[in-house]
């Protein structure tokens, strides 16, 4: 593949754009600068320089990013800074066959909310995840703001009703670390779902962060606004088939 071609894959610009970068010697592989624009090189675990910045080839990118407080997981966001803000410009401008370019989030976190979320380009990977027929299980950790009881567990676990749906949701895993710690594992993705458990059982939200999608946990060493690309090993795990409860 022609190094324009690559470096538009990769979202530096227009092809026209990464022409431009190439012939300036802005670009630069094992250290030494490549002035041709259709330069023929293998993209796969290409790894090179643009302007200073090291860049490694993705064919698709899947990342994961610790949300901050305060952030949206919009692209147009009304009050708080979006969370794409935190992502560098070949990210958010990846070409896509959609309207829309760059990786976008699989799914929200409230702008309180924090902790792991997913990101891509991939709209069949966005799909797996996303969907509730899939019921890949998300870990949320809950400060409450009143003492949590068994009778409220017990509640979670058979299923409460919320005033959009008649049918009960259910948590699929649910335990008290201490008496205002909650660590909550759901298979359905409802809009403020945790918040408006919680309220059906007679407590409320004062804290919530998600700690693991499926197989991923959040890492100990990510700080909150920090992302990183996903391993192969880690994007397998995600798409495999979530074993089905008994």
């Amino acid at each position: 593949m022609h190094l324009q071609d690559i470096l538009y894959t990769q979202g530096f610009g227009t092809r026209r754009v990464c022409a431009g970068l190439v012939q300036q010697g802005h670009v630069s592989i094992a250290g030494a600068a490549v002035t041709d624009p259709f330069a023929d090189l293998d993209p796969e675990g290409l790894r090179f320089t643009v302007q200073g910045t090291e860049w490694a080839c993705h064919e698709k990118a899947y990342l994961m990013l610790h949300k901050p407080a305060g952030t949206e997981c919009s692209q147009k966001p009304s009050t708080y800074p979006s969370i794409y803000t935190l992502l560098p410009s070949p990210l958010r401008l990846r070409p896509n066959k959609g309207a829309v370019q760059g990786v976008q989030a699989i799914g929200r976190l409230d702008q309180d909310t924090t902790g792991l979320l997913l990101l891509t380009d991939d709209g069949q990977f966005i799909h797996k995840m996303g969907s509730p027929k899939h019921h890949v299980p998300k870990v949320y950790e809950v400060t409450a703001k009143h003492p949590i009881d068994e009778a409220q567990i017990a509640k979670l676990l058979a299923g409460v009703v919320l005033d959009d749906d008649p049918k009960p949701v259910r948590a699929a895993a649910c335990e008290s670390g201490s008496p205002l710690h909650l660590r909550l594992t759901l298979t359905e993705g409802k809009y403020h779902q945790v918040k408006r458990m919680l309220a059906a059982v007679g407590n409320r939200v004062e804290g919530l962060h998600r700690s693991r999608i499926g197989g991923l946990a959040l890492p100990d060493d990510l700080a909150p606004g920090q992302w990183r690309w996903l391993t192969a090993e880690q994007v397998a795990q995600l798409r495999a088939p979530v074993p089905r409860a008994a």
